[in-house]
């Protein structure tokens, strides 16, 4: 997974790490050379950048500022490492712990109460999300990040 995870950090762009600011996005944005689409919901946004080649990155940035939850879809999966920031450790370790070396066929389902990550998908065809519950703002379900 490591091995697949840093040639995919070679040719992806960087991404709002979970939990940082909303002021990331328009680097992601300029990074990715990505339309940006913003739109507003009760107590937070969605900041959607899409690539030329056709990924997907929604960041979802509460009033406070903070990145609570970023999804992904796309021909390969996003450099974790970046995505997550602070929170990839912990990632990392329950990855292991359920004996995942590489990205393989079955989903993988991280459910801690700190971090939450889902993903799955194949070559062409990856998607995931992942967020932090305690950083969720109030009223927010997690079936809102899509």
């Amino acid at each position: 997974m490591y091995a697949l995870f840093a040639v995919a950090s070679s040719a992806h762009p960087a991404l709002a790490a979970l939990g940082g600011d909303v002021a990331s996005v328009q680097a992601d944005q300029l990074h990715m050379r990505g339309t940006l689409r913003t739109t507003a919901a009760t107590s937070y946004s969605v900041h959607e950048i899409q690539s030329p080649a056709g990924a997907v990155v929604r960041e979802y940035v509460s009033f406070a500022g903070k990145v609570f939850a970023i999804t992904w879809q796309g021909r390969w999966p996003p450099d974790m490492r970046q995505l997550l920031g602070n929170y990839f450790d912990q990632y990392a370790q329950a990855a292991k712990a359920q004996g995942r070396v590489g990205t393989g066929r079955r989903p993988l389902e991280i459910e801690q109460p700190g971090l939450v990550v889902q993903m799955g998908g194949h070559p062409r065809s990856f998607r995931g999300r992942a967020y932090v519950p305690d950083l969720l703002p109030s009223g927010v379900a997690a079936e809102a990040i899509q």
